[in-house]
C-alpha cells in the first residue's frame, strides 16, 4: 500500500513534509478520477492515458505503489482501447486510493 521507506527517502525522514506530500498527493490523485471517468466515457484514449500517467508518477515518486500499478494497468487498457476494462480499473483505483488514504493516516 505505502512504501514508508521509499517515501521517508523522497523526503528525508522529515515527517511534517511527509504527511504534507500525502495530503497532496491523495487531494491532487482524489481530483483526478472524476476526469478519468469523464475520459473514459467519452472513449478518449489520449486524455485518459495522459491522466492515468501523471498521477502514476506521482504516486511510484512517493511509495504508492499499488495505485501506481492500478494506474499503469489503467493506462495500458487506454492504450488498447479497452475502456470497459478501463471503467473497472477506475473503480480498483478508487478502492486502492481509500486502502492508501488510511496506510497515509498513520504516517
Amino acid at each position: 500500500m505505502l512504501d514508508r521507506q521509499q517515501l521517508r527517502d523522497v523526503t528525508l525522514d522529515d515527517d511534517e513534509l511527509m504527511r504534507e506530500v500525502l495530503v497532496t498527493l491523495l487531494d491532487d490523485t482524489s481530483k483526478q478520477i472524476p476526469l478519468l471517468d469523464h475520459a473514459i466515457r467519452d472513449q478518449d484514449p489520449q486524455k485518459t492515458m495522459r491522466l492515468a500517467h501523471y498521477c502514476k508518477g506521482a504516486c511510484a515518486n512517493v511509495g504508492a505503489n499499488r495505485v501506481a500499478e492500478v494506474l499503469k494497468r489503467l493506462e495500458q487498457e487506454a492504450a488498447r482501447h479497452c475502456f470497459a476494462d478501463c471503467a473497472v480499473s477506475l473503480c480498483n483505483l478508487a478502492q486502492e486510493l481509500e486502502r492508501f488514504r488510511v496506510a497515509a493516516v498513520e504516517v
